[in-house]
């Protein structure tokens, strides 16, 4: 699969990175959502990793455009927040999973269920 995480954090895109590579064919890396939207018309990944806060565009504003453009594409919210009403915006904006930071294994079972 081809996986596409964004983070405004190298490290934190490092960690994810560690967690997920061997399940990626193709995996590229976005420091925020106005590079996310171009490595998605670019290499139309299965899934993107999106942070919520990030610098000029937030994940939530990302994820709509994401969707909009690509609707195929599943985006998955991967942040240090655990809050019902971000959580309610991702999923509005079309998120199908939030994940926070500390549960990494999570992502990793969500990227695994969705394999072939």
């Amino acid at each position: 699969m081809k996986i596409l995480i964004v983070d405004d954090s190298e490290p934190v895109r490092r960690t994810i990175r560690s967690f997920v590579s061997d399940l990626a064919e193709d995996l590229r890396e976005a420091a925020n959502g106005d590079e996310a939207i171009v490595a998605c018309r670019e290499r139309r990944p299965d899934w993107v990793l999106m942070d919520i806060q990030m610098g000029d565009m937030n994940g939530i504003t990302a994820t709509r455009h994401v969707k909009a453009a690509f609707p195929e594409t599943r985006i998955m919210i991967v942040t240090s927040f655990d809050d019902a009403h971000l959580r309610e915006a991702a999923t509005q904006a079309g998120a199908i999973a939030y994940v926070t930071k500390d549960d990494l294994l999570e992502v990793r079972r969500i990227l695994m269920e969705s394999l072939p």
